[in-house]
């Protein structure tokens, strides 16, 4: 039954009992299974699933090294007490195993990354062949293009036609550049 005269309103289930009352967390025979221990296993997880989220994370999977092994740390700390007063493990265990699989991930990151770098050497020559390459595909379709454009309105008709040769190209811009121009600058309409 439950003793309401001190703090009217209060309820505390019979299962956990007053402190100092037989069979109750703290009093004295009964075994320590408080929550002080576990105070650890919360810490090694939180640092756990926090490690594993900095470990999927690419580029900043390198840095969840160092509280991947405070994970291991506190959970092996905590597991290691967990045995002496005979507390609960489950936090501690989840906490080493998310450790474990977040450090791994993290280490994996940093093996990744050295095989990059060690091909990175490689990649200019391969990226300049390239551009190299699609540049002249380029200017030899810009060579052989020709360009017809047809307008016609009614009775109106007006087609302007554009070569894209090489020779021509040159000598009108070296027209424009001095200032001389050629006799076909006349727009001619049939």
């Amino acid at each position: 039954m439950e003793d309401q005269s001190q703090n009217p309103g209060q309820y505390i289930p019979e299962s956990q009992g007053f402190q100092g009352s037989p069979g109750s967390p703290g009093s004295p025979g009964s075994p320590e299974r408080g929550s002080s221990g576990q105070n650890l296993g919360v810490a090694s997880l939180i640092t756990g699933i926090i490690t594993l989220v900095f470990a999927v994370i690419p580029c900043l999977g390198v840095m969840a090294i160092i509280p991947g092994i405070i994970t291991l740390v506190l959970a092996s700390v905590g597991l290691s007490r967990s045995g002496e007063n005979n507390s609960r493990r489950g936090l501690f265990i989840a906490g080493l195993v998310i450790g474990i699989v977040a450090t791994l991930i993290s280490f994996s990151q940093i093996y990744l990354a050295a095989g990059i770098i060690r091909s990175a050497g490689k990649w200019p020559d391969q990226i300049e062949k390239f551009v190299d390459r699609v540049q002249k595909d380029i200017d030899k379709v810009i060579e052989d293009a020709t360009v017809n454009i047809r307008i016609e309105n009614g009775e109106d008709k007006v087609e302007i036609s554009i070569t894209a040769d090489k020779e021509e190209r040159e000598r009108t811009l070296e027209e424009l550049e001095t200032g001389k121009s050629s006799d076909n600058d006349s727009l001619s309409v049939p």
